[in-house]
């Protein structure tokens, strides 16, 4: 293959993650302006039909049963090794088992838009529902069909660049469609089809450059499976989607349209702060892997030190201040919303640190997929899923959209501390005692940020009110974790002012 390859691994890190975070930035502006759109032009109603929706088609990924993660860890050896065969090979068995999963979606799609109606409120007839499933699905399908496979070329390639450029353009053009159609009094089938349609630019896009950049064999043969440990990441993948659909699906079926409505209204928020701190983390996985293979151990070790203090800084530092604005900013974006009630204080709080979990423990789970120990760490992701579902189950009865967020609470952080403490015995010389002062660490300044900021109101319900209490709640957390850093990890911000000044 040839292209860009002449980037070296600094210059790959930078531009991916400058371009990831770029895409993240793009994702959350975007994944606001159009639901709100939604909400004013159609109600709380179809605005919770429509997540439903789109999470129920998720669960397909349940299909992919992990391939995907392992796929990205077999190729890091040849990608290293520039041989061109085994790549080839891997990415040709990949394709074979994808394009296969795009063909089971065709017939669960089918069965959503013959069944699902009638799972759903009434307030809505078969034929919108069915025929909604159906604008909404189209792209779903194209990924699985032509995009999956070259998505993960790239992100082992180090090249997660690509897509990011891509996904900026498909982003920003969705948005302005969307804006013209509503304003022209369209439907939500004719906004949202339109809207995948778009979509299909990035798997399209995608596969022009893999085809012009990379020399595949894609007719080679193989007598052995090329992708060794194949089925090993099932576990892993199940309990992923399993956390992050669960609660969609059991508020649609023991709760009301309304709520999945007010919760994907405070996950636009949570998920997009999420993936934004995700992407700072986009070339850390290729780095780890290429280090890995290597067996660059003591580079590898040291790596991983710098991204689990960033990460746990990182992390407390936007939830910590996400729990203080989130009610406010939710006041302020449902505002003219008069249907139904935004302002769950404490459903906000929990959401926030369930998320925040989930920030916590990538570092641990980086270290687990690059090091490819999938079927050593299967029972972790099974005990994680069991107990997102059952605790939601059983809580959302009583508690409706706190219960769910208690199920993700639980799961997530059960998964952190098993994580952690998995990578200290089995994978690198990280001794468990680290993770533990780095957890004090976090429970210190998550403490002193939300006693801190009890003070700081929202003005008026604006924008720019919001802002106002956004930059006084910033900057108060910002001095109080500067300070408890100083006493904790001194070493480590005078090491990070040194590199920023030179």
């Amino acid at each position: 293959y040839h292209g860009d390859r002449v980037l070296d691994r600094k210059q790959k890190l930078k531009l991916n993650t400058v371009t990831s975070l770029a895409n993240q930035i793009v994702l959350i502006i975007c994944g606001f302006v159009v639901p709100v759109l939604i909400l004013h032009a159609f109600g709380s109603a179809v605005n919770g039909l429509v997540n439903s929706i789109t999470q129920f088609l998720g669960f397909i990924s349940l299909l992919e049963l992990g391939v995907g993660a392992v796929v990205q860890s077999a190729l890091y050896k040849p990608l290293a090794d520039k041989d061109n065969a085994s790549i080839s090979r891997i990415y040709v068995s990949a394709n074979r088992f994808f394009r296969m999963i795009a063909i089971i979606l065709l017939v669960y799609i089918v069965l959503l838009m013959l069944f699902y109606p009638a799972i759903v409120s009434s307030e809505f007839d078969w034929l919108f529902s069915a025929s909604l499933i159906g604008c909404i699905a189209i792209s779903l399908f194209a990924q699985y069909y032509f995009g999956v496979v070259n998505n993960l070329l790239l992100n082992s390639d180090q090249r997660s660049y690509v897509q990011n450029i891509i996904s900026v353009a498909a982003q920003i053009l969705n948005v302005a469609a969307c804006v013209v159609l509503i304003n022209f009094g369209c439907g939500i089938h004719a906004v949202k089809l339109v809207a995948s349609l778009i979509f299909l630019l990035r798997p399209l896009g995608m596969a022009w450059y893999v085809k012009k950049n990379y020399d595949l064999s894609r007719n080679i043969s193989y007598q052995e499976e090329p992708i060794k440990q194949k089925w090993n990441g099932i576990a892993q993948h199940f309990a992923s989607v399993v956390l992050s659909n669960t609660d969609f699906v059991v508020l649609t079926l023991f709760s009301t349209l309304t709520n999945v409505s007010i919760y994907s209204v405070y996950n636009l928020v949570v998920s997009g702060l999420k993936q934004m701190i995700f992407s700072m983390m986009s070339g850390i996985q290729a780095l780890m892997g290429e280090l890995w293979v290597k067996q660059q151990l003591s580079e590898l070790n040291k790596l991983f030190g710098w991204v689990e203090w960033f990460m746990h800084t990182g992390a407390v530092a936007v939830w910590g201040c996400t729990v203080a604005l989130i009610v406010p900013f939710v006041q302020v974006y449902t505002s003219g919303v008069n249907d139904a009630d935004y302002v769950v204080p404490l459903f906000a709080m929990l959401i926030s640190y369930a998320h925040m979990g989930h920030c916590l423990r990538l570092p641990y789970n980086l270290m687990i997929l690059v090091g490819g120990h999938y079927r050593e760490t299967q029972s972790n992701y099974i005990v994680a899923a069991v107990m997102n579902i059952v605790i939601s189950v059983l809580a959302v009865h009583a508690w409706g959209l706190i219960g769910v967020a208690l199920g993700t609470i639980c799961a997530m952080f059960y998964q952190t501390f098993w994580m952690a403490n998995y990578i200290s015995k089995n994978l690198l010389k990280w001794p468990i005692k680290c993770f533990l002062k780095q957890f004090f660490v976090d429970l210190i300044s998550l403490v002193l940020i939300y006693k801190s900021n009890a003070w700081i109101e929202l003005g008026d319900v604006s924008y720019f009110a919001w802002g106002i209490m956004a930059l006084k709640v910033v900057l108060v957390a910002f001095v109080g974790l500067l300070a408890v850093n100083i006493i904790f990890y001194k070493a480590n911000l005078l090491a990070l002012w040194n590199k920023i000044k030179t």
